[in-house]
């Protein structure tokens, strides 16, 4: 429907009449060499002509309303997981599949319009059942929020009920009706399954680590269930369990951490007569298997309570604690060694009975990373002449009690914020009185902070250079903040985190080669591809591109797979697929200033099987799913039934109402009335020999 609207009143329509009537005649008025009708018909042409272009100064707007008819929406999702295809044949399956196209065409004809889609949302013509998870409320979920604003009449989900990822959809609400169309056997059968395995994905060597193993039995009577954990095929432990029906088994094995780099354990539940499901019996998992604890070693020349608070702070399965205290505690001298310890804490040492010293130069002539803490015992005058990054300027002899203060424009690692809060409560500790040079490539962590005035100084500095980390506390007394925040608080995170973060930082060596290459993750699904990053750097560590990238595996069977790529900005990374489960040996090369580099590693690809760890159809889910929906719940062999309910519903499209606004003049078909006018009035005048 259209309708001309105008921005001043139509009396104006009568004006422009009688102008252009007007102006035609007092053109045409007077005698030319063309008969009498033709006169009278360009006086016509002409009048029309000046009406138009009059009226088209008024500004007339063209108000057009269209009504645009929506199709009502009928979505067909199909659970395309492994489930489905294990648990039912492939001709039931086809003929399921022949029935939903012929449903499909019965909706389209009487007006529904039908999309076809699987569980990632996908708009499909075949399904292939090759899903490796089911999450049926995210799937209804995607339709919901790919078709928001439609008419959606209804959803036909052909499923087996089972699913292992989001939420259960029955505490979900949507917006429309769905039809659930159970597919598999929903028979209670003998099953025994691999649950869940817990295990820690980190081992240290020699060490040993838990693997805890769920099994879940189902309609198996009493009867033993062994489990076995093997590695390369060899039995590692056997346990075995009497099942007393419908239960959950608990095994927990203690194997050995022996071989460095990732090691495969496969856990095997022994099959009993009667399983309906053998593939949920056996399962594998990858543990990295590494060097060892990262060394601590605390010198000291006397006991302090200081050193067991530190102790605390690394008493976890990532450190191996260390303390030498000469003529009372001391380690062996193999154990001094600085190749062999990742981190030395010296308490009070250099100490003014020299005990401490010559190790405390042994050690600072090394690359090994020092954390030193100075204190009463401490000897000033020989640390003087040490290369240290926090220096006193003369040899104080008073001291000052002072509280911490954190530094916020410390950048080598961040503390949570109630860690600045609590540490503002701490006690204070003894520091020296005196003047502090600080080196230029250190920074401070804490400031001191004398009663309420905040210093520059710093408590604790932290000193990065040449491939050496040093860190410095100027006072002793650290047990009485651990103990006082535990009075507060009855718990020392904050402690554990400040000194935790700072142990963590100083033990830890950087990479400084200038090739690196690594897959990005130690563990991958073998429905990923493997993705391995590449970075090449310059002699003053800028990363530089064009390099040709040579990256060799070798899987557990000694099968060898080359690949190649070039680096270029933005694209670091290659993209490996295909592996199957297993152990791969890398080893990646690439040359660097003509020098040849090479990075060598492992990386384990698991096989994801948990759409084969339960096969028993759910539809009491999808029935249930139906009810709340306002849909129904059909059989496979009922898709029938499903044809004539949906066949007996009437198509409702929806009515869109679209208004517009469109000026008259600006209509194309506007412009070619008025050059149709004036080139006939043209024409004739030239035809007749007038101007």
């Amino acid at each position: 429907m259209q309708q001309i609207i105008f921005e001043t009143s139509p009396a104006y329509l009568l004006l422009c009449l009688a102008l252009a009537i007007g102006l035609a005649f007092f053109l045409y008025r007077t005698s030319h060499p063309w008969s009498k009708t033709w006169n009278r018909a360009l006086l016509a042409i002409r009048a029309v002509l000046l009406f138009a272009l009059f009226f088209l100064l008024l500004g007339p707007i063209v108000r057009q309303i269209n009504n645009i008819f929506e199709k009502p929406l009928f979505v067909v999702l199909y659970d395309n997981s492994a489930s489905v295809k294990e648990a039912v044949d492939s001709i039931t399956l086809r003929k399921v599949e022949d029935q939903i196209n012929t449903t499909r065409q019965q909706l389209e004809e009487k007006g529904y319009e039908v999309e076809v889609s699987n569980l990632a949302g996908e708009e499909i013509i075949d399904v292939s059942y090759n899903a490796t998870v089911t999450d049926l409320n995210g799937a209804l979920r995607k339709i919901v929020n790919r078709y928001e604003g439609r008419k959606i009449a209804g959803v036909t989900l052909v499923s087996d009920g089972i699913y292992n990822a989001g939420v259960t959809p029955l505490y979900a609400s949507y917006n429309f009706p769905v039809y659930t169309i159970g597919v598999g056997d929903s028979l209670q059968r003998t099953d025994i399954a691999i649950k869940n395995i817990s295990y820690n994905k980190i081992a240290y060597q020699g060490n040993k680590f838990p693997v805890r193993v769920e099994v879940a039995t189902h309609n198996t009577g009493n009867q033993p269930i062994r489990v076995t954990l093997l590695q390369r095929g060899k039995q590692v432990e056997q346990q075995s369990k009497t099942s007393s029906g419908d239960q959950l088994l608990v095994f927990d094995f203690q194997p050995v951490a022996n071989d460095q780099g990732i090691q495969k354990l496969d856990v095997q539940v022994e099959v009993k007569p009667g399983e309906f499901n053998t593939r949920n019996n056996a399962a594998s998992v990858f543990v990295e298997v590494v060097e060892g604890k990262k060394k601590i070693l605390i010198v000291s020349a006397s006991p302090h309570p200081d050193i067991k608070a530190l102790r605390e702070v690394v008493n976890n399965s990532n450190y191996e604690f260390l303390l030498h205290i000469p003529q009372l505690m001391e380690q062996p001298a193999s154990m001094l060694q600085p190749e062999k310890i990742d981190l030395v804490v010296f308490h009070q040492s250099p100490d003014i009975r020299g005990l401490t010293r010559n190790l405390f130069q042994q050690f600072l002539k090394s690359k090994t990373s020092l954390l030193l803490v100075i204190g009463q015992q401490t000897d000033l005058r020989f640390l003087a002449q040490q290369s240290i990054p926090v220096k006193f300027e003369g040899i104080p002899r008073e001291f000052d009690e002072v509280t911490p203060v954190v530094n916020p424009a410390f950048s080598n690692f961040s503390l949570s914020p109630e860690v600045n809060t609590i540490l503002g409560d701490y006690p204070p500790l003894s520091v020296h009185f005196g003047k502090i040079n600080v080196a230029l490539s250190a920074t401070p962590l804490l400031f001191q902070r004398i009663g309420n005035l905040a210093t520059q100084k710093p408590l604790l500095a932290v000193d990065v250079k040449d491939d050496r980390k040093i860190g410095v506390l100027l006072g002793e007394g650290l047990w009485r903040w651990r103990l006082n925040e535990f009075d507060r608080t009855e718990k020392t995170a904050a402690f554990d985190e400040l000194f935790g973060k700072l142990i963590q930082f100083l033990s830890t060596t950087e990479d400084k080669r200038k090739f690196r290459s690594y897959p990005v993750q130690q563990e991958f699904s073998d429905t990923e591809p493997v993705i391995f990053e590449s970075q090449v750097y310059n002699d003053i560590y800028e990363p530089v591109y064009g390099n040709t990238i040579d990256i060799d595996l070798t899987d557990e069977s000694g099968k060898k797979t080359s690949y190649t790529y070039v680096t270029s900005p933005g694209n670091i990374r290659y993209q490996i697929g295909g592996l199957s489960e297993g152990v791969y040996r890398y080893k990646s090369r690439t040359t660097v200033n003509q020098k040849n580099e090479e990075v060598r590693g492992e990386f384990a690809v698991v096989k994801r099987e948990i759409e084969l760890q339960n096969l028993t159809a759910d539809f009491d889910l999808l029935r249930k799913l139906a009810s709340n929906t306002g849909g129904k719940f059909y059989h496979a062999s009922q898709i029938g039934v499903l044809q004539r309910d949906l066949g007996s519903a009437q198509a409702k499209s929806v009515i869109h109402t679209e208004e517009s606004y469109k000026a008259l003049i600006n209509l194309k078909w506007v412009f070619l009335v008025l050059v149709v006018l004036i080139s006939i009035e043209w024409f004739s005048r030239r035809y007749w020999g007038s101007y």
